[in-house]
Formats: structure tokens, C-alpha cells, sequence
């Protein structure tokens, strides 16, 4: 038995990285119907589906930008009914290499996607599973709601925004819905360790300074944050877990 038999579960920019690993998870969790979201990694979101496939659920691919409403609505249209969703989709402002390295570009491309497109996502895919009496949320946050980031505080000020976005819907959507927020720590994806800032040592700082001493695959992080959409976790809503190694730990 799976924690999700039966259940459709949708992952959002799971074409890459830890997307394409919760999605994988999902299945191997025993998901009957895992929906499979990409932008613009087509070829990745299609990869994704075999992996899905070859564990015995099925796949579907839907294709939207978070950052646009009439996007959002037509995914939700298009997903059916979804009793999971994990909204993976965020910017990290990867383009910042400094504080001091901003753009307004970055500053409305980071808040349109971690704001405004989660925040879009858990309203239209939320209101569906509100009328159908089931399901559940969880929202990938980061430790930066704990640290913030020098490297990019609209970052910050984007996963800060999500923890006000969880805990209004998960009281807006009680008790037939149930939203959270998974605050990850750093992991060990392409789009992390090709980063300028990791490139010069930043790397080996946080290993260093993690007290369980490495920096993880996405696939060792996924079963903690699928923990939240699950039965087992029936009685938390409006809340955030981190999952970081104890890197955030004052005095760690």
C-alpha cells in the first residue's frame, strides 16, 4: 500500500530537478494519475512521464506558465481532479549573484512566479478540491523564510510571501482542504551547483556548516515533502517544515 494509491497527483516544473523527482516519488508512492507540469522543458517533462510509466501510474502532460491567470484556469480545467498538488514551480532569482545585482526584471519575474503564480495555483486548483471535499496543497518554500538570502532578498521577500499565501488559504479552504509549506534546504540540482556564487566555495561552506554534513540529492528530500499531502499528516494545515540538514539551526 502506497501512501497515495488511487489518488491524482500533480507536480508543477516537473520536466527538471526536484519537480521531476517528487513526480517520480508520487508513483512510486502508488498515485494512480500523476500530472505532470513544464513551461518550457519539454523534452525533461516527457522523461519525467517514462520514469512515471515505468512505475505503473499513469502520466499526463500539461504545459502552462504559472505567471498568467488564464494559464492557470485552463490547467485546471485540463488536470481534472487533482486530490494533490505540489506547487514546485519557483525563481531564485538565479540571474542575482549579489545583493547589490538587481534588476527590476529580476524583481517582477521572482514576484510574478513565487507570489503571484503560487498564489493563483493553490486559488483555482483550491476552490476545485474545496467543492469536491478532498485535498491537499503543499507549497516548496525554502530555509530563506528563516536566514533570508544576501545573495538575492527578492528571493526572500518572494518565499516569505508564500508562508502568508499558505496559512490564508489553508484557513480560507478548511476543513475540506488542507495547504502547506515544504522549506527546503539546499540540494544538489544543476541549477544550484552551476550557480556563480557555489562555483567559488559557497558549496563547500554549506557543507561544511550542515550539521548532517552534505548536501542532498533532490531524491532524498522527496519523501519528507509528499509527507504533507498524505493521511499521515491529516491534522497539520497552515504550517511550514524544513528539511534542511539542520543548516538553520542558530549556534549550527
Amino acid at each position: 500500500m502506497g501512501r497515495f494509491d488511487g489518488k491524482t497527483v500533480m507536480v508543477t516544473g516537473a520536466g527538471t530537478g526536484f519537480g521531476a523527482e517528487l513526480a517520480v516519488k508520487a508513483a512510486e508512492e502508488g498515485a494512480a494519475t500523476v500530472v505532470v507540469h513544464y513551461r518550457s522543458s519539454k523534452a525533461g517533462a516527457e522523461e519525467t512521464a517514462k520514469r512515471v510509466e515505468a512505475l505503473g501510474a499513469s502520466a499526463t502532460l500539461i504545459q502552462g506558465d504559472i505567471s498568467l491567470w488564464d494559464d492557470i484556469k485552463r490547467m485546471a480545467s485540463e488536470a481534472g481532479d487533482v486530490d494533490v498538488l505540489v506547487n514546485n514551480v519557483g525563481d531564485m532569482a538565479s540571474d542575482q549573484n549579489g545583493w547589490d545585482d538587481l534588476t527590476e526584471e529580476i524583481i517582477d519575474h521572482c514576484l510574478a512566479v513565487d507570489i503571484k503564480g503560487t498564489m493563483l495555483m493553490v486559488h483555482e486548483f483550491g476552490k476545485a478540491m474545496k467543492a469536491r471535499g478532498r485535498g491537499a496543497i503543499v507549497n516548496i518554500g525554502s530555509t530563506v523564510i528563516v536566514r533570508g538570502s544576501p545573495r538575492a532578498p527578492i528571493y526572500a521577500a518572494g518565499k516569505y510571501g508564500l508562508l502568508g499565501i499558505t496559512k490564508s488559504y489553508a484557513k480560507a479552504l478548511a476543513p475540506e482542504v488542507r495547504v502547506n509549506t515544504f522549506a527546503p534546504g539546499f540540494m544538489a540540482t544543476e541549477a544550484v551547483l552551476t550557480r556563480p556564487d557555489f562555483q567559488a566555495g559557497r558549496g563547500e561552506q554549506i557543507t561544511r556548516d550542515t550539521p548532517m554534513g552534505r548536501i542532498p540529492p533532490p531524491e532524498d528530500v522527496t519523501a519528507a515533502a509528499l509527507f504533507l499531502a498524505t493521511d499521515d499528516a491529516m491534522h497539520i494545515t497552515g504550517s511550514y517544515m524544513i528539511c534542511d540538514g539542520g543548516y538553520s539551526m542558530l549556534g549550527a
